[in-house]
């Protein structure tokens, strides 16, 4: 689905060590800010146990996990918003975006300079959100008088329209995200051309040092404080870290590592699943002896759409869905086990794809 996820923060938080330990791609990790010039992307798989689950059973002779493209944009600074450092270009970059990991550094290290001066996560964040702010606000106030001139007209939907771009503007310049003004869901259409920066689902990461890595610190506790009402997550992980687990391409090896450190997963896979879940995405399995493979598809969509993942032709032609569940795949040990043992649903275009589905689409064209 070319779906992406921007890594933001301000510089030496960990950003560019966060997106090597996720992605094959190496972006240039230095001790000054703005060294990420351009913005790198990298593509990660979503680590999924039902994948090995289904190989197991079939056999077959490729495995396809689902991915997600991560981006690395370059570290902001206060005054982004006005074009400060390189903020207006790395703010285009943030625009195009689905969903933000915002990288807050919750360590401290003299060795690694800090650009106010000390460590303060809710400082930091708050940086970060004023200057996308203020950038949403000016994108607001260029579409209100626009449409005042509408309005004055007499013209009734834009009237309406004003009325819900006031209450955006009224939220920003309080310093709520867009994301948190209160509006009803289809008020979210009048700014849906805007693309506003703070509208997009957030994921936060407390970058830690290696001591702090199970239990957390007081850095972290006030990251959570900070973003409660905003009902975000905040994964903990250590950057430096996972920049050496990602070197093992041993399993056991990775393993064994991440027992000297108290942990049975690398808080990476932990990311990488919790930024899925953030765009409100699921996955659904296609099994055969060529191939098993994952396709992600947002929450809620139905058959059809799930099809036309595969191919447009798939949709438009729509007849009908075979559905297996896992646990009945399980059970039965294959397709056929499950067609003998009724197993097998018949779904029509109104049904809704669950999450673990195992699909087949049969289509007319």
């Amino acid at each position: 689905m070319g779906l992406q996820c921007g890594i933001v923060g301000l510089p030496n938080v960990g950003k560019s060590t966060l997106f090597n330990a996720i992605s094959s791609a190496k972006a240039e990790a230095a001790n000054f800010p703005f060294c990420t010039i351009e913005p790198n992307v990298g593509v990660v798989t979503v680590p999924d146990k039902r994948l090995g689950i289904l190989e197991g059973l079939v056999k077959p002779q490729r495995v396809i996990p689902t991915v997600i493209e991560f981006v690395d944009i370059a570290g902001l600074v206060k005054g982004a918003s006005k074009g400060e450092g390189l903020g207006n270009k790395f703010l285009a970059n943030i625009r195009e975006v689905d969903a933000i990991i915002h990288v807050v550094r919750c360590f401290e290290d003299d060795n690694i300079v800090h650009v106010a001066g000390s460590v303060d996560p809710v400082f930091d964040k708050e940086v970060i959100d004023t200057e996308l702010q203020l950038k949403d606000l000016e994108s607001i106030e260029k579409k209100i008088q626009r449409f005042e001139k509408i309005a004055k007209s007499g013209d009734a939907k834009a009237k309406k329209d004003v009325e819900i771009l006031n209450k955006f503007k009224d939220g920003l310049q309080s310093g709520l995200n867009a994301r948190s003004v209160d509006v009803e869901k289809e008020d979210l259409e009048v700014v849906r051309d805007l693309h506003l920066l703070t509208i997009k689902p957030v994921l936060y990461v407390a970058n830690v040092d290696e001591k702090n890595i199970l239990t957390g610190n007081k850095y972290v506790d006030l990251l959570r404080e900070a973003v409660k009402s905003e009902n975000a997550e905040v994964i903990v992980l250590c950057a430096a870290i996972e920049s050496q687990i990602a070197e093992f391409e041993d399993a056991d090896e990775k393993a064994m590592f991440l027992s000297e450190y108290g942990l049975d997963e690398s808080g990476l896979n932990k990311l990488i699943a919790a930024a899925y879940k953030l765009l409100d995405l699921i996955t659904y399995f296609t099994a055969g002896v060529q191939e098993v493979r994952a396709w992600t598809i947002k929450k809620g969509w139905k058959a059809p759409q799930a099809a036309g993942v595969i191919h447009t032709d798939f949709e438009r032609g729509f007849i009908k869905a075979e559905v297996i569940k896992l646990s009945d795949y399980e059970l039965y040990k294959s397709e056929a086990g499950c067609r003998e043992n009724g197993k097998i649903a018949i779904e029509g275009k109104e049904y809704i794809v669950q999450d673990g589905d195992i699909m087949h689409f049969r289509f007319n064209v």
